[in-house]
């Protein structure tokens, strides 16, 4: 009997399974249909839908740029190949990435320069960003040159003043007006540290979400673009209170 009867119970259980697919398939195009045209009604939905996920994503940036910096801050702030004026015991570090080609880089030199003078607590650490091309790799590793003859912000400051290319005639005729041995500075823009110092502040930038330059990192805060003596006076004050 039992034998006679499951060839039955198998078609009934067969057609029942395709009834409900039919029917879940059906269900689910009635509400596509049904969201779909609420959303053509009411089109603000999707933009406020947008607009969230835009903030909750910016948010989570924020969130894991900061765990970068706050794990990076030894390299950020403390490699001792890395120029740094200052006095030793500054309690705010203002770590400046930047490209002797950037217009907007120059603008901060100043603001920069009267902060270094008028506030005895700040240090500024100078991280190589040369991006705009090969001119900006050239003045990049001339100006680390100059470091290793104690000459880094003084050839840093007419780097910064400087009007054109940077090809290897310009570069010798500003170490020779710094009184720098220009044929030293030629061979050690050469040794592989300084191409290997370069690429680590690349590295750097490309992992905290650095775009260009100028970017700065102020106490834990990532900075991007160029800021006046005003704002880096409120964002070193706001560093201190952390």
């Amino acid at each position: 009997f039992l034998f006679h009867l499951l060839p039955f119970s198998y078609q009934r259980l067969h057609r029942f399974g395709q009834q409900f697919r039919l029917s879940l398939q059906a269900r689910q195009e009635a509400i596509r249909d049904l969201v779909r045209s609420y959303l053509l009604a009411n089109p603000d939905v999707i933009v406020e839908a947008l607009e969230i996920l835009e903030e909750r994503q910016k948010a989570q940036a924020s969130l894991d740029q900061a765990a970068v910096l706050r794990q990076r801050l030894p390299e950020l702030r403390d490699d001792p190949q890395t120029p740094s004026f200052g006095p030793e015991g500054a309690d705010v570090a203002i770590v400046e990435f930047f490209d002797y080609r950037c217009t907007y880089c120059r603008q901060v030199v100043a603001p920069l320069a009267e902060l270094l003078r008028s506030d005895g607590r700040v240090r500024i650490v100078y991280k190589e960003l040369p991006i705009l091309g090969p001119d900006s790799v050239v003045a990049a590793r001339a100006a680390l040159a100059a470091h290793r003859q104690g000459a880094y912000r003084a050839f840093h400051a007419a780097l910064m003043a400087r009007r054109g290319s940077f090809d290897d005639a310009a570069i010798a005729a500003v170490a020779t007006e710094l009184g720098l041995d220009a044929a030293r500075l030629r061979a050690d823009m050469e040794r592989p540290e300084i191409a290997a110092q370069i690429e680590r502040n690349r590295a750097l930038a490309r992992e905290l979400g650095i775009r260009g330059p100028p970017a700065f990192v102020l106490g834990t805060e990532l900075v991007p673009g160029a800021v006046d003596l005003a704002t880096m006076r409120r964002l070193v004050a706001k560093a201190r209170q952390r």
